[in-house]
This record gives C-alpha cells, structure tokens and sequence, in this order.
C-alpha cells in the first residue's frame, strides 16, 4: 500500500528496508520518500523508485529495521546538554576494574583547578563485581585532582582533593538538605549521603568549574549526537532546579536559530524561587505561551516540579519522606494559576501517598477552573494506587514513566518487598484503564539516557542487574513498547499529527537500527544502536555502512574533556591515556567512530531535585 502526497520531486528515498511505520493504517512497508522535511510517500520500492528524480538522494537500507524516531517523554536535555564536555559517563561501563581505569586515565589529563566527574547514568548493579567503588580506591586513583562520583540520588563520593577544594573540614555542620558522612575523629570521609534529601549533593556541585558559553553550545550539539546515536530524534524536557528561564534556555534557543538542533525539543518550564513559586508562574504566563515557537524547539508547559513542598523525592534505600501540610494550599495557587491561563503542566510524584493529596487538590482546582482540553502528566508515580488511575482519567489527566526502577529496582526489592516491586509502576493496568502513558528515562541525573534500557526494561521487568521485578501481567510487548516510545510520546507534546509515525505528512524523523527490535534476543535489545539517523529529512547521525554519509562530529573542547577519549555510553574505548589507538568496541556488529573533544566546568544546580 502506498502513501503519497502528489505533486512533489522527492528529496530523500529509502528502500530496502524493514519499515514498522506505528501507522495502524500502513503498519509495514519497505521504502519511504522525503521532501521538505516530510514524509511524501511509504510503500514499496518499486512503488518509491518512480518518484527518483534528477536530485533524490537513494539510499540501500540493506534489509535493516527502520522505525520512526525515538522520542523520550521526560529527559534533562538542556541541563545534560549544557554539562555533557564535563562528564566521564559509566553508562554501560561492565565493571568497577573498567570503572576505575577509566577515571585513572581522565584523572591524568585533567588540568587544574579543574574536577573528574560522573554524574548519573550508572548502577553498582550493572558491574560484574556487584558493588560500588570505594573510597579508598578514588584516592589512590587521583590523590591530587577532585574527583566527584554521583550514584543516583543515594550519595556522592569526594576524594581528599575534592574536599580540601570544596573546604569540608570537622567543622563543617550538615546542611539542612544532607548528611556529610564522618570517621570516630569527626573528619569527613568523602561519602555525602542524601539524607532526607540530595540538597547536599548538587550544592557540592556547583562548586566546581563551568563551562564557557560557546563550550556549552559545543557540549549540547554533541549530546545532541549522542542521542542520535541511539535513534532519539525527539525529546521532552521536564526542566530542572536551577535551570533558570530566560538564561539556561539562551544556548539551546540560538541552536534553534542556527538550525543545529538535531532532537526536536519540547521543554518545560520549572519553579526556581522555593517560598514565591507562583510568583515564577505570574511571570512565565505573561511572557511565554504554550506550544510557541519552532518545530525543533518549542515551549510546552511548566513543571516537572510546580511547588517545592510537593516534592516527595526519591531514595528507595530511604524512607519514604513525608510532605508538610503546607503543599495542598501551596498546590493549589499554582495549579489554579495554570488552569486559568490553560497552561499544559508535568507534576514530579514518586509514591502514591503523595500522589493521592496532589490528586485532592487538581479536583478541587479543576471545580474552580476546568481541565478540559489541558494536558497535564503525572510523573514517575511509581507506586500509584489503583484507585487514583480512575481520577486521573475522570480530570483528563496522564502519565509518563521511566525506568528509575530498573537502577534502584533491587533497593526498592530490600526496603518495600518483591511483592510491592511487581507493579512499581502498575504500566498495564494503567493501559488498560485507558491512561495515555508516556515513557522515557529521565536522564541523565539517575537513569542513563540510553532508549534501549528504558525499551528492555518495558519488555523484560528486568533491573540493569538483572533482576526479575515485573510478572508478565506488568510487561508490554515489544509492538507495544516501540508504539509507547514514538507516536505515544507524541500526544504529551501535542504533535500526534505530525510525529511519531512513518506517514505521509509527518515529520521525517526515523531512524535505521544496528539489529530488528522485533528479533533480537531480550538481552540484546541493551545492545541496540542506531547505524543511521535523519531528523526533518536531515541526515544527523551515520556509522557502519552508512559512515561516509554522517556529518562529521564536531569537535570537543577543551581537549582533555572525557568526552574526546570515551564518548557517551560506554562503547569500549581506551585510549592508551592519549587519544591514540582506540579500539572499536563490539567491531564486527557495529564500527562507531567516535572523536568527542568535551568542556569544562560544572552543573550550577543546588537544588536537590531532578
């Protein structure tokens, strides 16, 4: 069956390939046309050999899947763009001994007063060893150079040099939102705990260097890449403490008007004045408007965090944290707020008692100001009840998960229960109340930014560490997961009608996998790549044989930056400690050429949240 929007000499054809379309209409095809951006026409080649004209571009699939491009329903895109040159990612790293000797070798590169750091995306549970790095190990490491190691939204692990920088000493007081861990002396050991809440955490962040304001365009266009590289072509952005809006955005907006974004972007806007959140609101309303701006970045609603006081942060090795009773009034002004001005919003909510107060207060606000016709998502809602999916549907409300629980699985497993864990979340029972329910990751704090974990982790019900959580009553299938993953995603941005399917009209956004989704054993779906991506028609990303059409990666700065040396997700690359002699990993599957060059400096984010 064949699509076609007449008229119209085509840019772009496709063939050869094992297209799923997620168009219910036309679910399967072998080739695809692209003119100005679009889809024009999906079927088979014979049928998209007839529309080659003097100027398409006719590119041999060779039988590889071709899927609509990936679109992640909550990410930190902007945030993780602007710090990705300063990161030394132990995303897919196998093991603590690979771990530590990747830090060894950055340690020795990295001039001072500069800091090694590893910011999120890994879990003691994906080493072969089954434990975390000791503290003992990083100093022996880098007795000279700080070193900071966040593990999810647990703790972080300082080296003396880092504490001598950052001046923790005896005297130091914990602060209100944190623990510094102490020997029998007093002294401080290097271990901060999040404990009752990360605060501490990120405000040790902030005290190392930043980057400059061109090393942080340089750092989101190779994030940007980075996510192509996995296929991600489209991403939601649920904000983030201290993102501040005008100035964060400033980078990703002249992208937008240099036409370099290259994953489509719909960002949020978050509360960053605990105590005057309306106040953040009044503003953002007066000044920005709901889904204005370009197809690539386009604004879409505030949060993921509305008020400070509905927070009810994540920590599975914790308790589970009691709000103040102050958060329903405090809810309240802003929702309402929201719901006069029809303003989309995301609502961070972990534990289904918190979730069951916010609930209390969208129905009172919805009786004042009606939610017809706004979308408005709760997020994470790992252990929602059952009762509360029902009002959810009745306000008009939705969904979006990530899979947190496959990083923290086996702590929430030792404080709640394996029973507990089956339905954290409940995913199918929300499909079939009828919930729209988005998924995606939440990179890159905690969970890595890698789409194939989130997709394993949807089919299996499996942790990093392999462990079993979810029965098959909790698991989708793989049609299911990908449907989630494109044309899903679409509807929490508005842009169902044109993205997220293989049609003709919508965006051409699509990617070609490394193995068939549909095939792979479950265990491989982690190992799924993208060896070709295109976003609006462009070709943004290639390798393998698709290498010598991909637009070259730019080049890091500065030189030393992990990023150079490592790249993302981890792929297998040691350089000998100068960037010589890499060796491919996993060669004969998948060539990826990878000449990152990252910056310096460090996250502005002291505020514990997301």
């Amino acid at each position: 069956m064949i699509e076609y929007i007449n008229g119209m000499e085509t840019d772009l054809i496709i063939y050869n390939a094992f297209i799923a379309t997620m168009n219910e209409d036309n679910p399967t095809a072998t080739a695809l046309a692209v003119k100005d951006g679009q889809f024009c026409a999906v079927g088979d080649d014979a049928e998209m050999m007839k529309l080659v004209g003097p100027s398409t571009k006719v590119i041999n699939a060779n039988k590889r899947m071709l899927i609509p491009g990936l679109n992640d329903s909550h990410m930190h895109l902007i945030r993780g763009g602007l710090n990705f040159n300063l990161e030394l990612r132990w995303d897919g790293v196998p093991s603590v001994a690979d771990a530590l000797r990747m830090l060894k070798k950055q340690v020795d590169r990295t001039p001072p007063p500069h800091w090694v750091r590893v910011v999120g995306g890994w879990t003691e549970f994906q080493f072969k060893e089954r434990r975390m790095p000791t503290l003992e190990e990083i100093n022996r490491i880098a007795p000279h150079t700080p070193v900071f190691i966040l593990n999810l939204y647990r703790q972080a692990f300082l080296n003396k040099a880092a504490l001598r920088v950052i001046g923790y000493t005896k005297d130091t007081p914990n602060p209100p939102g944190g623990e510094i861990q102490r020997d029998s002396q007093g002294n401080p050991t290097g271990m901060l705990i999040a404990r009752p809440n990360a605060t501490i955490l990120y405000a040790t962040l902030a005290k190392g260097p930043k980057l400059s304001y061109e090393d942080q365009m340089n750092s989101t266009r190779l994030f940007m890449r980075e996510l192509n590289r996995f296929g991600v072509t489209s991403v939601i952005d649920a904000g983030g403490g201290f993102q501040n809006y005008p100035d964060d955005y400033k980078v990703f907006a002249e992208l937008d008007k240099r036409g370099e974004i290259t994953v489509r972007t719909a960002y949020h806007l978050f509360t960053q004045n605990l105590g005057h959140e309306l106040n953040d609101f009044k503003n953002w309303t007066e000044s920005t408007k709901p889904y204005t701006g370009s197809s690539f970045y386009r604004h879409n609603g505030a949060g993921e965090m509305l008020v400070y006081s509905a927070a009810d942060f994540e920590d599975f090795v914790e308790p589970r944290p009691e709000l103040p009773a102050v958060l329903e009034d405090e809810l309240f002004e802003v929702t309402e707020h929201l719901a006069k001005h029809r303003w989309p919003f995301r609502l961070h909510a972990t534990y289904g008692e918190s979730i069951t107060r916010f609930l209390d207060v969208i129905e009172r606000v919805n009786k004042e100001a009606p939610f017809k016709d706004i979308r408005w998502i709760i997020d994470h809602a790992e252990t929602i009840q059952e009762k509360d999916l029902e009002r959810v549907i009745s306000l008009g409300g939705s969904i979006a998960v990530q899979n947190r629980m496959a990083f923290q699985g086996e702590y929430f497993v030792d404080r709640y229960g394996a029973k507990a864990a089956e339905h954290a979340p409940p995913i199918t029972k929300m499909l079939t109340a009828g919930l729209r329910v988005g998924v995606g990751t939440d990179a890159t704090r905690v969970a890595s930014y890698n789409p194939w974990l989130a997709l394993y982790w949807l089919v299996t019900g499996k942790t990093l560490g392999g462990l079993s959580l979810y029965p098959a009553s909790n698991r989708v299938d793989r049609h299911q997961a990908l449907r989630m993953y494109t044309t899903g995603n679409a509807w929490f941005s508005k842009e169902e009608d044109v993205k997220g399917q293989i049609k003709a009209g919508h965006y051409a956004d699509f990617t070609i996998l490394s193995d068939n989704f549909f095939q792979v054993s479950e265990e491989d779906i982690k190992k799924i790549e993208s060896v070709f991506t295109v976003v609006g028609g462009k070709i943004v990303y290639g390798t393998h044989e698709f290498q010598a059409l991909s637009p070259p990666a730019p080049k890091a700065s500065p030189d030393w930056s992990p990023q150079n040396f490592f790249g993302g997700y981890y792929n297998g690359l040691y350089d000998g400690g100068d960037g010589s002699g890499v060796q491919p990993y996993r060669q004969q599957r998948l060539h990826h050429s990878c000449n990152h060059h990252h910056g310096s400096g460090f996250c502005d984010l002291d505020c514990f949240v997301f």
